[in-house]
């Protein structure tokens, strides 16, 4: 939901004045249920699932507190590298993520592949003042937002039917 309501304010779809609301869902919802769920699919045993949400539990509570406290102190000149810089720097354990992916399923893969491509091109456009990419990386990022949405479905039918409902793509070995 995070990444839905962020991308729509940065494809411009959505009018920046919204922004407050992404941050605060980014803080409940992004923040703090993610990084819960990660440390439940670490104790769990699944660490896989544990790293990726902690990840991107401690990125959007980062985000939410690099917006909230701390982007008034960067000098205005700077703001777009220093967001720049911490999109690349959760690049780094995305890419680690979609490495360790290809035994997972298809939606995954091609989900952390899309967030991968858009926390690069939004650190790019962020970083070069380019809003013609910041609003490229909003239109992945709805991609990304659409993937995790469809991959949740799936996950919360199978566990209620006993059975695959919607279509993933195994691609581990039975």
């Amino acid at each position: 939901m995070t990444t839905f309501i962020l991308s729509m304010v940065n494809t411009g779809v959505v009018n920046v004045g919204v922004e407050p609301v992404a941050f605060g869902v980014a803080f409940m919802y992004g923040g703090l249920a993610q990084l819960i769920a990660g440390v439940i699919c670490f104790r769990n045993g699944n660490t896989f699932n544990g790293v990726l949400f902690s990840t991107f539990g401690a990125f959007w509570l980062s985000l939410y507190a690099i917006a909230e406290y701390f982007l008034k102190t960067v000098p205005p000149a700077q703001v777009g590298h220093a967001l720049g810089l911490f999109l690349f720097a959760f690049a780094i354990p995305t890419l680690m993520l979609l490495l360790a992916s290809f035994r997972t399923n298809i939606v995954v893969v091609v989900a952390i592949a899309d967030l991968l491509v858009t926390l690069l091109v939004l650190g790019i456009g962020q970083y070069s003042a380019t809003s013609g990419l910041i609003k490229l990386g909003g239109w992945l990022g709805l991609v990304a937002a659409a993937l995790a949405i469809y991959l949740a479905l799936a996950e919360v039918c199978e566990f209620t039917y006993g059975r695959a409902v919607l279509p993933v793509g195994p691609l581990a070995k039975a």
